[in-house]
């Protein structure tokens, strides 16, 4: 059982949405050993549940929009059924909330986001996003650290 999940999504043909992706890649290059598993996604789905009742601890890695191209945001987040939806897009406060009603049980859970500057098809994050990515990566090795 990983003692910290971390899950790393976005869509990298979508200019500064693929941050998790490339974080979660740069975290698993970094990273070894049998206490956190990375998984890196397009988009969070229901299936997730099960791994998230599982996990101590997930941190979540995704790019947002923000009035600052590049600023990482850290937040902790619970467990919520507000606006909750499994189609095609779920969010993490749902996951907690599904793994919690169906396994008995939600980790502990932290949100880091990084605002984007731009979302338009394209592959490749802007200057500001693409700085940040040393920051979101140094934000989840501390959080692993605590």
């Amino acid at each position: 059982m990983p003692h910290t999940l971390i899950l790393a999504y976005g869509n990298p043909l979508r200019g500064d949405d693929g941050i998790g992706p490339e974080a979660g890649e740069r975290l698993r290059s970094i990273i070894q050993g049998p206490d956190v598993e990375i998984r890196t996604m397009h988009q969070l789905t229901p299936e997730l549940m099960e791994p998230i009742s599982r996990a101590a601890r997930v941190i979540f890695i995704d790019a947002c929009e923000g009035s600052v191209p590049g600023e990482i945001s850290e937040r902790g987040i619970e467990p919520s059924t507000a606006g909750m939806r499994f189609t095609h897009h779920a969010t993490a406060e749902a996951l907690l909330a599904g793994a919690r009603a169906l396994y008995g049980r939600a980790a502990e859970a932290t949100m880091l986001t990084v605002a984007g500057a731009e979302f338009s098809l394209g592959s490749g994050l802007s200057p500001a996003v693409a700085h940040s990515l040393d920051g979101v990566v140094a934000a989840a090795m501390r959080l692993l650290d605590r």
